[in-house]
């Protein structure tokens, strides 16, 4: 059995279609059909059902497939380890984060680049956890930064890296002066601009709502946290976001008009932020680097000093 064969294999069970995978594989069909063959003569196992075109796997082929990516993922590793003791860290670090974590990428990245310059990152932010959960069991990421779940931490380990808490954003003139918190009653009475509903920070925060027997009908919704400062930015919304995008953004409005943030009490609403790696094997070199770079980090106190800069005090 050669990698290579594994490598066509996972490929066909990716694309469905043997053209695709052997596109993707950089061979022809008829090379990448007849490894795959042989692989089923050497396991004695059918492993694709074949009519004029692919159409399926085979029990045995999705028993296999799982195998396949883990034999060729810890192949990677393993070849990466050894590149790693000779020269340093080098390789591609594939990293997902959901959405509304999207900029903390740029804090842990900056810490991991600068302790291993040869390395490179590859960002996917606009997955759902569900999907950057079955990515990076699936070895397809390396790494995810992820609202931390005990229903998700099967098969993966997990090191925290912030609390993150949510904020009303909005226009000065929508709040009462001196407002150092909102009651979500009061948020709930305020022209809302919020995520999409299938996000899980939605979800948290209608939650929220209806812990107040609240439900809201924003007029503007949204997959994007960035798009949430342009609505508010606007004058016409204000917004319920993580208080760790507060860096990253100016709150300022039309003609230099002042935008608040101000906390939600009653309840505060906070969700742990995790990162995830799969827990299978030793794990890629880039990976635990990544992980050791973000043991050391000290967000929640970054983060915090951004709302106290903004958010006005008694």
């Amino acid at each position: 059995m050669l990698f290579r064969q594994l490598e066509y294999f996972v490929a066909v069970a990716q694309e469905r279609h043997f053209a695709r995978a052997a596109d993707q594989c950089y061979v022809s069909q008829p090379a990448l059909s007849a490894a795959i063959a042989k692989l089923e003569r050497e396991l004695n196992v059918t492993l694709i059902n074949r009519g004029h075109s692919f159409t399926g796997l085979t029990p045995e082929g999705e028993r296999l497939v799982v195998w396949a990516k883990r034999i060729l993922a810890e192949h990677d590793a393993f070849k990466a380890e050894v590149l790693a003791m000779r020269s340093g860290i080098t390789g591609t670090l594939r990293l997902g984060t959901v959405p509304s974590a999207s900029t903390t990428a740029s804090l842990v990245l900056s810490a991991f680049c600068a302790a291993h310059p040869l390395a490179k990152a590859q960002i996917r932010s606009r997955l759902a956890s569900t999907e950057l959960y079955r990515r990076l069991r699936d070895f397809e990421l390396d790494a995810v930064i992820v609202h931390r779940a005990p229903e998700d931490a099967d098969d993966v380990d997990t090191v925290p890296l912030y609390e993150e808490r949510y904020v009303l954003l909005a226009p000065t003139d929508m709040l009462p002066p001196g407002t150092p918190g909102l009651r979500w009653p009061d948020a709930a009475q305020l022209p809302l601009a919020l995520l999409s509903p299938d996000m899980r920070d939605r979800q948290m925060i209608d939650a929220a709502f209806a812990d107040h027997s609240l439900t809201v009908a924003p007029q503007v919704e949204t997959d994007s946290v960035a798009s949430l400062f342009a609505q508010v930015a606007t004058g016409n919304w204000a917004s319920i976001l993580p208080h760790t995008w507060l860096w990253t953004m100016p709150v300022k409005g039309p003609a230099g008009s002042e935008i608040r943030a101000v906390e939600l009490v009653e309840p505060a609403l906070t969700a742990q932020i995790a990162l995830a790696t799969n827990a299978a094997g030793p794990g890629s070199p880039v990976a635990r680097a990544l992980v050791a770079c973000g043991q050391e980090l000290k967000l929640d106190e970054f983060f915090d000093a951004q709302l106290l800069g903004i958010t006005p005090r008694r």
